[in-house]
């Protein structure tokens, strides 16, 4: 991946994945924070969100069990790139495309 995570993001992403390989489910935030040693359900909460934001991890607010770790060229990741890049300013168009060449993501639109 190329997303820049700290060590313990990509503990949490490698967690979250091997859980969903093993028990075709994501962990609950309870069991994240048994495996991963962490001490408060809301550090679990707070982290997850970081890599929602990071765009590292896929999760349905008020869902359980409903956290999916994302590929960083997986298709929903295209979508959010080509939706933010509506309605931007040329600065944050540049910025978005910059991002996506890095990331190696397809954001040519679609306009004929």
């Amino acid at each position: 991946m190329h997303l820049k995570l700290t060590k313990k993001q990509l503990a949490l992403l490698n967690y979250i994945q091997e859980y969903i390989s093993e028990n075709d489910c994501s962990p609950s935030y309870r069991e994240i924070m048994e495996g991963m040693g962490l001490t408060s359900v809301s550090a679990v909460a707070e982290h997850v969100d970081n890599l929602v934001a990071k765009g590292a991890l896929k999760k349905v607010p008020g869902a359980a069990r409903s956290l999916e770790v994302l590929d960083y060229k997986h298709e929903d990741t295209v979508r959010l790139f080509k939706e933010r890049m509506i309605g931007c300013t040329e600065e944050q168009k540049k910025i978005l495309e910059q991002a996506g060449e890095i990331l190696g993501l397809d954001l040519s639109q679609d306009q004929g």
